[in-house]
Formats: structure tokens, sequence, C-alpha cells
């Protein structure tokens, strides 16, 4: 074999990875090597998760009302996903009073919330993050649309999909973001996923060409209907926000013009650091970056105005002294600004990300159930907290 430059052997070894991992999907996937929602629903589950007494749902199976659910081997009823969603239209339908808990699509008046993961450090579990967030409200009823703008994809690839492979030119949020007379409506870059009631826009390598386009057209003085930089994702998203009740965002750890243009979009801002003292430190500077930028970007009419703005700490360790300590000290420092739950260090989570699943995926077969239920249990509080302050921001009781 004739020697190789750097370049030509990164080139090889990507090309042999990616067909690994395309081979990888097929195994994880069969037969059609597209991801499926897997997991089914006991009665107790849908008990918990819709608010009804299991008697209520043994009493309409029996009486063969809403959805027919399938029967496991040890005779429980089981639900499907989409038997779910069936059974919240079915009972809202004939409980009026709890419509709004059982279809809390947005009402007139309340604006469409946008939610923006974001810090400039990797692994700080902003895509683990954004991940169980959207997979948390589409479960409990909510429109989600998610956008990958990480050229990494990681969020795209935990959907079930291959960057390289599955997303194609002008198939990202950068469609419909370019400068040029190429630029995509929004909606043509929303799929539909395994999961009902959730969409994605998902991301590759070409989100990089925002980063590069951006200088040329600020210089250039290229202006049209979606506006500068900062304002064109807000303004793209504003053109599908009927269709939706939330929007979760994974940023890049970086603080590009992407990064800038989902912190402008959002509604929310929730920054994920993980309590040791490097992360806490690079944090520091990500903020200081982030109120440095916003005074120049105020020249241009761009300002960072949230309705609520969190820090929310990842992969605690409850035992970890410094971890302890480090916590502690971000509580006293942003006091109300820190969620008050924490997103724990699970086997489970990493269990999940192995087999490219959020933990409302897993089932106790492919986890111990133990470190599963303890993760889930972190993760609703996370989530559900969140909820309440976009639940706050319409006016909606807690």
């Amino acid at each position: 074999m004739a020697s190789e430059n750097t370049s030509e052997r990164i080139a090889r070894y990507t090309a042999q990875l990616s067909e690994e991992l395309h081979d990888l999907r097929a195994q994880l996937y069969p037969p059609e090597a597209q991801k499926q929602f897997g997991r089914t629903f006991t009665t107790q589950d849908l008990a918990k998760l819709l608010g009804i007494p299991k008697s209520t749902l043994r009493t309409l199976s029996l009486d063969g009302k809403g959805p027919v659910p399938d029967r496991a081997k040890n005779g429980s009823r089981i639900y499907t996903l989409p038997q779910v969603g069936e059974l919240r239209k079915y009972l809202a339908a004939q409980r009026p009073d709890d419509e709004l808990r059982l279809l809390p699509h947005r009402r007139e008046g309340e604006k469409l919330h946008i939610l923006a993961a974001a810090n400039f450090k990797g692994g700080s579990s902003k895509t683990t993050t954004s991940v169980h967030l959207a997979h948390y409200l589409a479960l409990q009823g909510y429109r989600v649309l998610c956008i990958d703008l990480d050229p990494q994809a990681s969020m795209t690839s935990t959907f079930g999909l291959q960057p390289e492979f599955d997303v194609g030119d002008d198939e990202t949020a950068y469609a419909a973001l370019r400068y040029d007379t190429n630029r995509r409506p929004f909606s043509d870059v929303i799929r539909e996923t395994y999961f009902p009631g959730l969409h994605l826009i998902p991301a590759n390598l070409e989100l990089m060409d925002f980063e590069f386009d951006t200088p040329s057209a600020l210089t250039e003085g290229v202006r049209d209907e979606l506006g500068l930089f900062f304002a064109r994702l807000r303004n793209a998203i504003a053109t599908v926000e009927d269709n939706y009740d939330m929007v979760v965002i994974d940023t890049p750890p970086s603080l590009g013009y992407a990064t800038l243009a989902a912190l402008y979009a959002s509604t929310g801002m929730i920054v994920t650091v993980h309590p040791a003292m490097l992360d806490v430190a690079s944090c520091n500077q990500f903020l200081i970056m982030i109120s440095q930028l916003s005074e120049v970007l105020a020249e241009f009419g761009a300002e960072f105005d949230h309705s609520f703005f969190r820090v929310l700490l990842t992969r605690v360790n409850p035992n970890d002294g410094p971890q302890k300590f480090m916590s502690s000290v971000i509580r006293k420092l942003f006091a109300d600004d820190v969620l008050v739950a924490e997103a724990l260090e699970s086997t489970a989570v990493a269990a999940g990300g192995v087999a490219k699943k959020s933990l409302y995926e897993l089932e106790t077969g492919e986890v111990g159930r133990e470190p599963l239920m303890r993760a889930l249990d972190s993760a609703d509080r996370v989530n559900s907290e969140i909820l309440s302050l976009i639940h706050e921001q319409w006016g909606r009781p807690s």
C-alpha cells in the first residue's frame, strides 16, 4: 500500500467506521433497520402517566371501550405508545373537565415555548437533557419539535438516523436558514419520527456552512425576510409554530452563530453543568462570553429576553464529596435560577446511550430494574420542573 498522509488515513478510517455503524444499526433495529418505539405500557404505567385509576382502565378494557390492549405472557394488559394517544383522546371526550390535562396542547393566548440546552463544554449532557425532555413532553401529550443544531448530530443519532447516510444535502436546519435563493421552507426539513407527536429536524456536518456563510453575509449586507443571523432561526420557527406546543433545541458545544441564533430564538434557556471544578470553571467562561456578546448584539437589536433561565446540575453523584461542594457553591451563587431537581449519574443512562435510547424507551430487561427506576425518577423530576415553568408562563396550574 502506498504511504498515506494524515488526511487520507482519516478519510479511510471514517469511511470504514461509517459502514460499521450502518451495519450496527441494522442489527439494532431489524428488520427494516429503522428505529421503532418498542416499549409497551401496563395499566400501572398508564395510571401514573394519565392520572387515571387502574380500575377505570380495566373497566374500559372489559367493556370494549377505547383502544384494545394486548396481553402480556402473565395476562396483564399492555398498551402501545400510539394507543396511549388514542386513550388520551377517548378519555378527554368522556371527561370534559379533564380535557386540558389529558390533551394539554396549548390553547389560544399561550405562546410557543422554545427551549435551548446550552454550554460550550462537551460532556455537559446537553443532548441527553434535550432528548429526555423531548420524550417526556411527548409522553405527556404535547406536540414537540426537536431541532438538532449540532453538526456532530448526537440527537439525530439517538432518533435512529445515521447523519452521513440518512441526512442528505439541504435536509438540516441550514437548508432553511441559508442566505441564498436555494433556501427551503422550514416545514420541508421537518421529519416525523417513530415517537408519535414528536418531530425532528436532523443534523449533519452541513450545519457548519452556517458558521462559514454568516460572516460573508454580514460583510455583504445581505438582507432578506429572515433577517440577520441571530433572528433567522426564530423567524423560521414562526412559520410552523401553530403545529407545536414546545420546541427543544440541542445546541453545538461552542458559542458560534448557530448557538447565538438558538439562544435568541429560545424562550427558556437551560445551562447544563456537571458539578466538577473544571466543568464549572468552563461554564463560567461560557456565561461570560454570552454576557459580552449580548452587549454587542444589542447594537443590532438582539436582546436575550427569556421567560426563564435555569442551571441544571447533570451527571450528579450524590455520594461524591467534591461534587457536593461544587453543587452547593452553584446553588449559593445562582440561587433560584438553579433547578431543584438534579440529573443523577446512572448506569441506566449509559446503557441507553449504547442502545441509542432514552430512559423513556428502555425496558427493565435491557437494564437492571432498580437503576432504571432511580434514573427515571431523576429524569421525571427534572422534566416536570421544567414543564412547571412553562405552565407558569401559560398561567396554568402546576
